[in-house]
């Protein structure tokens, strides 16, 4: 029997109270990371744990329950609700969200979690190699170098309205990341919050009158919050529809490789091959639709956890029963308001440190995509695409978005939409193209947003 074979049937073993335990221990670890994209957004905190639990029952359920993958909020569409839906500061540094153009965001996101549905029809249909070609790391590494340093300027925004507070946090994240042993490792962005969090309430920086204020139990998502509620409205903006929809799903070029790359990495610690059982093909369509499922009712997109798979790896228990009751504690926790008020009251301070890592690591993971994969920038052609793609993503970011006429309506392309586009269809024009996936699983694995 193998090393996988006997993990899952230790699982099975260990009773209801330790597998409860272990459930739980999944949801810490995807916690910190899965609420700090609301946080960040403006998106409803109670709605995000709520699909983030729902979205992993839905993955499970088309995965035939055999891969134990935790799905929570993706950081790669940050740059797109940040296009769209920019957050409000205030005179004092805080930040509020743009709650009448987060929706119109929500519909980008849920029209490119529907991308992945196609991706799944390729794959199924071509195989994956023949698919990947059009993906390779010359055109997803200066992309996700990009989405990183686009978002720069609103993590020091953020860490401007109280910088010691930031710094507290910045330090907890980095040692826990060098240092760290165990859980500690894996959960570095909770703790940073939490370690943050608790200085500047100690040091009076926290007002937590709209806790005390909020009720114990109540909905996770408000109808007006919602695409729904987005369609009802007497001035629905169509064209704003359209710019979000082409700005945004481009981004789900950077988020459907970093799946890839998560189930291999799955597939690698609970030794066994899910890239053929269930396939790529019911992996992809589970993270697709409960991205769209997600978008609809005004929650993050999601993506399958690293920190999750570090847990499986440190608890050598692999049975995905473990990884629902997770899920199942996510939604439980989603229907107190009181708790979401608690992460609302997070100082901007707060925020700006951690994301400052974040960002940064985003665009650390876009270099070491193109490192790790070994693309040869001797090669004139894979120099221009580079360089094509990340003046066009940078330079529209600060001149202002593309903008032109479809009819009557005006479309708005950010910076990182056109590069995208322009990086794929240049990649598939020009000739020399020398990258095949299959044939090195570090490099083809090594896009994870994950701090």
């Amino acid at each position: 029997m193998s090393n996988n074979q006997n993990a899952i049937y230790d699982a099975r073993q260990l009773g209801r109270p330790r597998m409860l335990v272990l459930g739980v221990q999944h949801m810490f670890a995807m916690f910190g990371a899965t609420v700090l994209v609301p946080t960040l957004t403006g998106l409803s905190v109670s709605c995000t744990l709520l699909f983030a639990g729902l979205g992993t029952l839905l993955f499970h359920l088309l995965t035939k329950r055999k891969v134990p993958a935790f799905l929570g909020s993706s950081f790669a569409f940050i740059g797109g609700y940040q296009a769209i839906a920019p957050m409000i500061t205030g005179e004092n540094g805080s930040q509020t969200a743009n709650t009448e153009l987060l929706p119109y965001a929500c519909f980008g996101v849920a029209c490119a979690g529907l991308l992945y549905a196609v991706l799944a029809a390729l794959f199924k249909a071509f195989g994956t190699k023949a698919v990947m070609r059009y993906f390779p790391p010359i055109v997803t590494g200066p992309i996700i170098i990009c989405i990183g340093l686009t978002l720069s300027s609103t993590a020091i925004d953020s860490c401007r309205s109280n910088w010691w507070i930031a710094l507290v946090a910045i330090g907890i994240v980095v040692v826990c990341n060098i240092w760290g042993k165990g859980m500690i490792k894996i959960i570095p962005i909770l703790l940073g919050v939490v370690g943050s969090y608790v200085v500047a309430a100690i040091a009076g920086q926290v007002d937590f009158t709209p806790v005390a204020e909020a009720a114990w139990i109540g909905l996770p998502f408000q109808w007006q919050d919602t695409l729904f509620g987005l369609f009802s409205r007497p001035d629905l903006d169509t064209s704003l529809l359209i710019t979000s929809a082409v700005t945004i799903m481009p981004l789900a070029l950077a988020t459907m490789v970093e799946h890839i790359g998560d189930i291999c990495a799955i597939s690698s610690t609970c030794e066994r091959n899910y890239l053929v059982d269930p396939g790529f093909h019911r992996t992809l369509l589970g993270d697709g639709l409960a991205t769209s499922l997600a978008s609809l009712f005004g929650a993050p997109a999601n993506t399958t956890y690293g920190e999750n798979t570090g847990v499986l790896a440190l608890s050598r228990v692999y049975d995905p029963k473990v990884i629902r009751i997770a899920a199942w504690l996510a939604v439980i926790l989603s229907f107190s308001p009181k708790f979401a008020a608690l992460i609302s009251c997070m100082p901007t301070a707060t925020m700006g440190g951690v994301s400052m890592v974040l960002y940064g690591m985003i665009s650390a993971v876009g270099v070491r995509n193109v490192v790790e994969n070994q693309v040869d920038f001797s090669n004139s052609r894979n120099v221009i695409v580079a360089a094509i793609i990340m003046v066009l993503a940078i330079g529209i970011n600060y001149s202002g978005a593309v903008t032109f006429q479809v009819g009557s309506a005006t479309i708005s392309l950010s910076g990182l939409a056109v590069a995208a586009l322009v990086g794929i269809l240049l990649n598939a024009i020009l000739p020399g193209k020398d990258y095949e996936f299959g044939t090195d699983l570090k490099g083809d694995t090594s896009v994870n947003f994950k701090v």
